[in-house]
């Protein structure tokens, strides 16, 4: 039997005062036991609606220094460059000092292990659609003191229609509404499009990731003069993000960004 989901406090109880909204989820539970998608435990304090408490807190997260061009933690300061030798200026990983990415900026909120791995893999391939929540919020927790003041907009990564068709939805549209909403920024969705459909990029070798996905979105005219945010829920290469900001810039973004949940260190 699958795992009960309750609605978090926040969100669909919002209305009620706070101690009823607490009295009627403690009533929920106490009724019908809600059960942590990711290891099937009560969910209890410390929740993270439908996190219980300790997977919550057991997630594996990102914090500085990173690197600023792909977000790759970074180690002792021997591992990491300037990218203009001057003090001050962003701290970039030796990979990006060779061939900085097609995108501007990146940031993920956590290593793709454990229990972000797993809560991930339930949202997407178990339909858990409430995982929506927490990944987003983690998120937002994680990355958005950092964020650009100049940013715009918020985009999901579109997915092949055929993909989102049998799946149900688009992970990322579920994640990015919830990042703009508590970002405060405009969520577009219709500024990227996917043109063509592609192989899934879990089933290629690194190498062959940039290929499968050359020419595969388009933007809108819209993005022109606009500094915008991309969102996944996975970076492993960034060969999807990089195309994808690449559409964006022919298109007249002025600054692309991306944001993911979770990347694979």
């Amino acid at each position: 039997m699958p795992a009960l989901e309750h609605a978090a406090p926040h969100t669909r109880l919002a209305a009620l005062p706070s101690l009823a909204a607490g009295a009627l989820v403690a009533a929920l539970d106490l009724v019908f036991p809600a059960l942590c998608p990711v290891c099937t435990a009560p969910l209890g304090s410390g929740r993270r609606d439908p996190l219980c408490g300790p997977c919550w807190a057991s997630i594996a997260r990102i914090a500085p220094p990173c690197c600023h061009a792909c977000g790759l933690p970074l180690g002792p300061p021997a591992t990491a460059l300037q990218a203009s030798g001057r003090p001050g200026t962003p701290i970039v990983c030796p990979v990006c000092v060779v061939r900085a990415p097609a995108y501007d900026w990146a940031r993920a909120a956590a290593r793709y292990e454990g229990t972000a791995r797993e809560a991930l893999h339930a949202f997407k391939f178990e339909g858990r659609r409430a995982l929506a929540r927490p990944l987003a919020d983690l998120l937002v927790e994680q990355c958005g003191a950092a964020l650009p003041a100049d940013l715009a907009a918020v985009l999901p990564v579109p997915l092949a229609r055929e993909r989102e068709r049998a799946r149900g939805f688009n992970q990322a549209t579920l994640i990015g509404e919830r990042v703009a909403r508590r970002l405060g920024l405009p969520f577009e969705r219709r500024w990227l499009v996917r043109v063509r459909a592609t192989a899934p990029q879990s089933e290629l070798a690194a190498a062959d990731r940039s290929a499968n996905v050359r020419g595969a979105f388009g933007a809108s005219p819209e993005v022109r003069g606009h500094h915008v945010a991309l969102v996944d829920d996975v970076m492993t290469t960034g060969a999807t993000l990089s195309e994808c900001a690449r559409a964006l810039r022919a298109a007249g973004a002025v600054r692309v960004g991306a944001l993911a949940v979770a990347r694979v260190i």
